[in-house]
């Protein structure tokens, strides 16, 4: 992934759009999790700041970088920054999906498997 010309432009707009549903796909499947009893992540979002905090203490932090068009997620596992290409967000050096990640990180800090798919 060292050429950006497989990532699809946005407009300002339509990133702050795609991004703002990312985030809200999240709070919405964590607060499923936790009426289900699957597991206590509470989340706590400041505009483009999402936090998401496990039983353990562990956090993972998913920040919109609207000058980039960028979503940036970190967690124990470490830090990826996602652009937009064919309707997904596509990790900048690796080209993983950004559900997959999101779903690798939280399962490894949650201890227990979740699966993001509503991004």
């Amino acid at each position: 992934m060292s050429t950006d010309t497989m990532f699809t432009p946005l407009t300002d707009a339509e990133f702050r759009a795609k991004a703002d549903a990312v985030l809200s796909g999240i709070e919405v499947t964590a607060d499923r999790w936790l009426q289900q009893d699957v597991i206590d992540i509470d989340t706590s979002r400041t505009g483009g700041l999402l936090e998401m905090s496990f039983p353990n203490g562990s956090k993972i932090v998913i920040n919109t970088q609207p000058p980039l068009h960028e979503l940036w997620l970190a967690g124990r596992s470490g830090g990826f920054h996602f652009k937009h290409a064919d309707g997904r967000w596509l990790d900048t050096r690796s080209g993983a999906d950004f559900q997959a990640i999101l779903s690798a990180c939280a399962t490894e800090q949650a201890g227990v498997g979740l699966t993001f798919s509503m991004v």
